[in-house]
């Protein structure tokens, strides 16, 4: 593997991303939740940054892209879709295009649902890819701008990965969401092992990321909808999978 990744946790539960080109030293930054501990990370490492990959709009991930942008030089790219409400950007990317990181490279997905012009950037060489809030640990965004048959054909891109692609999500959101896996599926023995996990590496200090995409399809109840023990589960067994995901969805966005 050529590409390495550095996790910061910022604001109160936001994860941003450092990723360097071994081979080149060429690095970048996916998302900007604040600008301190991301820039400090850098200059505790020495390292300049040459790029800001956005994947969304949400305040906490672009708070950071002025300060770092004004300290680093580092340009700044995002979603054509997304541009008017995005900081200025010196590039604009949609569903497809390839982004190069030194020898690293990365194809930019459209994944539309927790807002309309999210993307995500998949490096599929380093089996690696950046879903922010369109693919969470053990759950998927609220659906503040898109519809539940969107965030389902969203989350059928990351079905479709190889199950050993790590996945690197946006917020540190895993217990909560295992909370409300369990509610679903009580005797899921990957899921009970899963959740222990999470609590241990919380305890520890640990992120819960990044998490292979064969554990959430174990594991995550959103991305199991085409499954038929999950059907079994919340007595849908003749549903489509669409329609599943949009009644678990529903189900969290009740859940206490």
């Amino acid at each position: 593997m050529t590409l390495s990744v550095t996790t910061v946790p910022c604001l109160e539960d936001n994860y941003g991303y450092i990723l360097r080109c071994d081979e080149t030293g060429q690095t970048a930054m996916i998302d900007a939740p604040e600008p301190a501990p991301l820039l400090a990370e850098l200059e505790k490492r020495g390292w300049a940054l040459d790029h800001i990959f956005i994947t969304h709009h949400d305040w906490d991930h672009i708070d950071g892209v002025a300060e770092i942008r004004a300290a680093t030089g580092a340009s700044v790219t995002g979603a054509s879709a997304d541009a008017h409400r995005l900081p200025p950007l010196d590039n604009s990317v949609t569903d497809g295009d390839t982004l190069t990181l030194g020898n690293c490279k990365a194809k930019v997905l459209d994944v539309p649902g927790h807002t309309i012009g999210h993307i995500a950037y998949w490096f599929q060489d380093d089996k690696t890819v950046f879903s922010a809030d369109s693919l969470m640990a053990l759950g998927c965004g609220r659906l503040w701008e898109g519809t539940q048959p969107m965030a389902w054909n969203t989350l059928t891109k990351f079905i479709a990965m190889p199950p050993e692609t790590l996945v690197y999500s946006g917020h540190e959101y895993a217990a909560s969401n295992a909370k409300f896996a369990l509610s679903i599926e009580p005797n899921n023995a990957e899921l009970i092992a899963r959740t222990a996990d999470i609590a241990q590496t919380l305890t520890n200090g640990g992120y819960n990321v990044p998490a292979t995409i064969a554990l959430e399809l174990a594991t995550n109840p959103f991305l199991r909808a085409g499954n038929p023990v999950m059907k079994q589960a919340i007595h849908m067994e003749n549903a489509s999978d669409a329609d599943v995901f949009g009644a678990i969805r529903t189900l969290k966005d009740n859940f206490q």
